[in-house]
C-alpha cells in the first residue's frame, strides 16, 4: 500500500512541476519589432523606408526593368544582412539562386517591388522573417536588415 501511496505522490509531484505552456504572443512581438524599427529610422534619417501593410520596411535604390518576379519565380541576387545594432550575418555579392517562394515571407512581399537590376532595402521585422525561432547566427525574434538586395535576374 505505501508503494501506491509513493506513486501517486510523484506523480502528483510530476504534475505540479510541470511548467504550463506558454503561446507566443505574435501581435506583441510585431509590436516590439515595429516600434525597434521605428527608432532605427529616426537614428537613421539616410533611410526614407515605406512600410508595406504586412508589417515590412522597405526602400527602393533602383526599381529595375518593369517585369517583376512572382512566387513561382526563381531568382538571383546578391545582399548583405545585418540586425538592427549592426551585427553582420550574411552576405553574398552574387549568385544567390534560389525560389523565391520557398524564401521568407518578408523577401516573398519586397523583392516583386523590383525588377531585374533593381536594388532594395528591406528592414524584415521577425514575423516576416525567421519568427521566434534562432535560424543559423540568427537569434529568436530578431529584425533583420538586407542591404543592397539587387535582384540580377529571375525566370
Amino acid at each position: 500500500m505505501k508503494k501506491y501511496f509513493l506513486l501517486f505522490g510523484l506523480f502528483i509531484f510530476a504534475l505540479s512541476s510541470c511548467k504550463k505552456a506558454t503561446t507566443f504572443d505574435t501581435a506583441a512581438q510585431a509590436a516590439t519589432d515595429d516600434a525597434l524599427i521605428q527608432a532605427y529610422l529616426q537614428l537613421h534619417t539616410e533611410i526614407t523606408a515605406t512600410k508595406d501593410p504586412s508589417g515590412l520596411y522597405y526602400q527602393i535604390i533602383n526599381p529595375g526593368t518593369a517585369a517583376h518576379p512572382t512566387d513561382a519565380s526563381n531568382i538571383t541576387v546578391g545582399y548583405t544582412s545585418m540586425t538592427l545594432d549592426g551585427v553582420a550575418l550574411d552576405s553574398r555579392s552574387s549568385t544567390y539562386f534560389a525560389p523565391l517562394g520557398q524564401l521568407i515571407e518578408g523577401w516573398r512581399i519586397g523583392l516583386p517591388k523590383i525588377g531585374t537590376g533593381g536594388t532594395i532595402l528591406l528592414i524584415v521585422p521577425s514575423g516576416l522573417g525567421y519568427g521566434n525561432t534562432a535560424h543559423g547566427n540568427i537569434p529568436a525574434n530578431t529584425v533583420v536588415i538586407y542591404n543592397s538586395v539587387t535582384l540580377q535576374g529571375f525566370n
